[in-house]
Parts: C-alpha cells; sequence; structure tokens
C-alpha cells in the first residue's frame, strides 16, 4: 500500500487512513474549481444579453443568493431534501437574485446551466488529484459525492481526476443534499460500507467535514 503524508488543519495524517475501503471526494472546491470563475462567468453570460454588471457586485450577491438558498433548504420540511426539479430553480432564483429580476434573467439562467455542465467550465486542483491518485495507488475505492445535479456526470466522465472515479454521487440523484444525515446514510447503503469505512475528503467545515463525522465517517479536510 503506498502512503501518503498529508496535513489536516495543524495535524499530520498518513493517507489513506486504516481501516477505510472507500475515499469520497466532494468535487467542486475539493478536487476542481469554475474556470473562469463564478463571477467571471456570470459577468460574461450578462454581457451576452445585454446586461451591464459590475464584477465585485456580482461576487457579493452571488454569496449572499447562495446562503439564501442554503437557509430555504434548511427551513424545508424536510430539511435538505432535494431532487432535479429543486436544483434548477436553485440556481435559476441564485441568477434572478444576482441579477435583480432583469429581463433576461431566464436567458442568463439557460446559459450559465449550459456553461457549467460543461467539462471545459472547470479545472483541476493538484492537491486534490494527488489524493485520489494515492487513493487508488493504495488499491481503495474512489467516489464523487456532491451538492450537484445531473450535469456532474457528463462533466466526470469527461475530466479527470473525476474520471478516475469508480462511483459519482450527486445530491439530484440521492435526493439529499449535505449536511443532511440521510446524504451520508444513502451512500452507505449504496455502498455496503460501514461509516467508519468511508473517508470524507472535502473544503466545506460544515457541509462536508462536520457533516461527515456527525455521520460517523472520517474525514480530511483540504
Amino acid at each position: 500500500m503506498n502512503l501518503m503524508d498529508v496535513r489536516d488543519g495543524s495535524a499530520r495524517m498518513v493517507f489513506p487512513p486504516p481501516d477505510v475501503r472507500v475515499v469520497v471526494f466532494d468535487v467542486v472546491g475539493t478536487l476542481v474549481e469554475p474556470s473562469p470563475s463564478v463571477a467571471d462567468a456570470y459577468q460574461q453570460a450578462a454581457e451576452r444579453h445585454g446586461v451591464a454588471s459590475d464584477r465585485n457586485l456580482i461576487q457579493q450577491r452571488f454569496k449572499a443568493a447562495w446562503q439564501r438558498q442554503e437557509m430555504i433548504d434548511a427551513a424545508a420540511t424536510p430539511a435538505f431534501a432535494t431532487n432535479c426539479e429543486r436544483e434548477a430553480r436553485r440556481w435559476a432564483a441564485i441568477v434572478e437574485d444576482v441579477f435583480e429580476a432583469a429581463p433576461a434573467c431566464g436567458a442568463i439562467f439557460a446559459d450559465l446551466w449550459e456553461h457549467f455542465g460543461r467539462a471545459d467550465a472547470w479545472q483541476p486542483l493538484e492537491r486534490g488529484r494527488d489524493l485520489v491518485r494515492a487513493s487508488l495507488d493504495a488499491g481503495l475505492t474512489v467516489a464523487l459525492a456532491s451538492n450537484f445535479d445531473e450535469r456532474l456526470l457528463p462533466i466526470a466522465a469527461r475530466l479527470e481526476p473525476l474520471s478516475w472515479a469508480q462511483h459519482v454521487f450527486a445530491s439530484s440523484e440521492i435526493g439529499w443534499r449535505k449536511p443532511a444525515p440521510e446524504f451520508f446514510r444513502w451512500i452507505e447503503r449504496r455502498l455496503g460500507c460501514v461509516p467508519a469505512e468511508l473517508l470524507l475528503v472535502g473544503d466545506d467545515p460544515d457541509l462536508d467535514l462536520a457533516a461527515a463525522r456527525r455521520a460517523g465517517w472520517q474525514v480530511l479536510g483540504v
């Protein structure tokens, strides 16, 4: 088994840790990032549809709109339940908030939905690539598990290191978004693993790391 030393916060750990059967990677912010950035992509889409916009203002409004949608999901009954329709509505609402319901919002949303569904809209992160390779070299199964929708599957099929994973799970397929405990239970059933056999690698302290710890998984923050 090939092992590598990694740093998780202030502590060092051997990766992958013992007893792990499957390494489950978050996707956005862990393995890939948008290229161009979200703010740049939104600005370019708006300009294509005749809407002038400021990049810094887009960035501020996007963050607020994203948080607003997370609060809506948290307050829903049941909390953080989702499906393909909900994910499309989420992004349509974010676009409307960012551009203050401009008449062209529908066209901008359609443009951005198609854009972020393409593999060439994303670029790999080197550390994530190294961790996926180390997992495979150690003989472990690699899975992707993301708060994404059906667009993730064609992206993962075309973009390394996502294409190296044996399993790809999107929240719209699972029916739950992180941090819902049902998200993690669903993956356990699908993989036939108990919680301690699963390692979640992610970048979000709450949606990834804290939620996975509560589910009994091992975690590694990046």
